[in-house]
């Protein structure tokens, strides 16, 4: 009797610029498989080690690997192996990936690569790029410049134009006037894309996204052209930080407002540095329970969520940071070096266990595929979109 041939797993990309919220929806989106009886793998990207996601998804149960030292385009390799350690030793249903929130040019450069070194045990699903709709508000407003930089912005703009779906994400965070007129903006501005709306955190459209991304239609077809030097050039801008911190008192601390005072105190530190955040997240874990926190940008609000069973003060935590902020490494390092110094109750004792600060390094990916069909979307305007959808649009004068 012949085995039955095993049927490919599904694998889910979700890019977006940093502090969109795709950890948040590639958490939901596995405990919503998880109920349907789905085994979910994931893996988690960065550039650096001590990434707050992998922390955050392995406590959810999940089957996780991690690639680390540079982005999936960068370190295929790295995702090729950890996808096959997940497919052979945790044998999901579904894989889900989320790449570094800097990286574009992935559907050449790991959904294609993907299809064709795994063929026949991957079924790439259509690639979703996850907007945070405060941030996008934010670049559109008329009148005010963005706090972000042009080729930051190019980034932003790159990583849309290839989306096989464009997620416009947190729902709730904004009016429902305010928040259709920036679902039709961008439905506009990229016609060749299917534009949702979900809240990730409270899974409000989140049935019709796994929907969408379990539909049999082409993924990762968009064909882009990327000007690797202003790419390279809006990367080096971002400072990169992930931090490692043992916290020990004398006596039990309640951690939340620790944590929650924590992320206030960086906020104003890179107010007044005039340095914007593109996402910094915290976690600290202690005894029984785990916190997890937010800021997505410099006039945001941070955001602290609590798992496991209810706190109890306790005498030991580990603080994991990253922060991703557009300024130098060497102001990011001194402004968090400072912040933990200032930011936290002097009757603590802090011990950092490990600090990497750096900018990226100018992407260098190991393959790149073309669609069957190029299209060679934006050669003609190396900064994309940007002077279209971002700046302030000239009224007509009265005839």
């Amino acid at each position: 009797m012949t085995q039955a041939a095993t049927s490919p797993v599904r694998v889910i990309l979700v890019g977006g610029f940093l502090g969109a919220g795709k950890t948040t929806l590639l958490r939901q989106a596995g405990r919503a498989l998880a109920a349907q009886g789905k085994r979910v793998g994931i893996v988690t990207n960065d550039q650096a080690q001590n990434l707050v996601d992998t922390e955050l998804l392995r406590r959810e149960g999940f089957g996780v690997e991690e690639v680390a030292g540079g982005c999936f385009c960068c370190r295929f390799s790295d995702l090729l192996g950890s996808s096959k350690r997940l497919l052979e030793s945790y044998k999901p249903d579904v894989l889900l990936c989320e790449p570094v929130g800097s990286c574009t040019d992935l559907a050449a450069t790991v959904l294609r690569p993907m299809q064709q070194f795994l063929k026949g045990r991957l079924d790439v699903a259509p690639y979703s790029v996850l907007v945070d709709p405060q941030r996008l508000k934010q670049m559109l407003e008329q009148g005010k410049r963005s706090p972000l930089s042009d080729k930051v912005l190019y980034i932003y703009n790159k990583q849309l134009e290839e989306a096989d779906l464009i997620v416009l994400n947190k729902v709730d965070a904004l009016p429902a006037e305010a928040f259709e007129a920036l679902r039709k903006r961008l439905s506009d501005a990229f016609p060749r894309a299917n534009v949702l709306a979900l809240s990730a955190l409270n899974e409000q459209g989140l049935g019709a996204w796994l929907d969408a991304v379990h539909m049999q239609a082409p993924a990762g077809q968009r064909s882009i052209h990327v000007n690797y030097d202003v790419y390279a050039e809006g990367e080096a801008e971002l400072g990169w930080l992930n931090a490692a911190v043992r916290l020990r008192a004398a006596n039990p601390v309640a951690w939340k407002p620790v944590a929650l005072d924590l992320l206030k105190a960086l906020k104003d530190a890179f107010h007044e540095r005039s340095a914007e955040v593109a996402h910094v997240k915290l976690s600290l874990t202690a005894p029984g329970h785990a916190l997890t926190g937010n800021l997505t940008s410099t006039s945001g609000h941070p955001f602290l969520m609590v798992q496991g069973t209810a706190e109890a003060p306790s005498t030991e935590a580990l603080l994991i940071l990253n922060a991703r902020v557009q300024t130098t490494p060497e102001a990011l390092r001194e402004a968090v070096e400072a912040t933990l110094e200032t930011g936290l109750p002097r009757r603590l004792l802090k011990e950092i266990e490990r600090l990497d600060c750096f900018s990226p390094s100018r992407p260098v990916p190991e393959h790149h595929v073309p669609p069957p069909e190029p299209c060679n979307v934006g050669a003609e305007n190396p900064c994309g979109i940007i002077r279209d959808i971002f700046k302030p649009k000239k009224k007509q004068a009265n005839a």
